[in-house]
């Protein structure tokens, strides 16, 4: 088992060294073997595909120029993935709006509709989550699907944590209202 870890260790670190040597052959494997998940994931953050792409594209460059500063043995995607992360969010940041507001209380917002949205496609959820305004939709997908709390976000978009929580509310309250509006077009 041992030896088999030290090849993979070699085989990464051969690959590795390729990317930093400008190997076209390694760039392209590393870019396509990663293109779907990375694409998920700039999606979610952009308002369209286009910004997406843009997301994406400097995403790569970035990974490429650092690539000396991975560490073999650390698992390459989640590298990639915070990369890609701190990109959508360095493009959140050039495109934010100084208008946010605090409040001093957020308000949860919960359905008596479990099943609301089970008859939507993921392109009709994607879309929704694009239609929402930059500073909810990266409070969205920060919180909500990467995990991370409102202080960590309010540091990330230098916001403070109750702009944090309010947009959290906002976003969560106009993507009810669009996936029920969906929903009912759908019956």
């Amino acid at each position: 088992m041992d030896l088999t870890l030290q090849v993979l260790n070699q085989d990464e670190s051969d690959f590795i060294l390729a990317c930093i040597n400008n190997e076209r052959w390694a760039q392209k494997k590393l870019y396509e073997d990663n293109y779907s998940s990375m694409m998920a994931l700039s999606l979610r953050y952009a308002s369209n595909h286009d910004d997406a792409l843009d997301i994406l594209h400097e995403s790569f460059v970035k990974v490429f120029r650092n690539i000396g500063k991975y560490q073999t043995g650390t698992v390459l995607i989640a590298w990639i993935r915070k990369i890609v992360i701190n990109t959508a969010i360095d493009f959140y940041r050039k495109d934010m709006r100084r208008k946010s507001e605090d409040l001093h209380e957020a308000i949860h917002v919960n359905t008596n509709i479990p099943d609301a949205i089970s008859d939507l496609s993921s392109e009709e959820i994607l879309y929704a989550l694009q239609q929402l305004p930059h500073s909810y939709r990266s409070v969205f997908n920060l919180y909500v699907i990467e995990g991370y709390s409102h202080r960590e976000i309010s540091e990330m978009l230098n916001i403070n944590e109750s702009t944090c929580r309010s947009n959290l509310v906002k976003a969560r309250t106009k993507l009810k209202n669009m996936l029920l509006s969906a929903d009912s077009d759908i019956r």
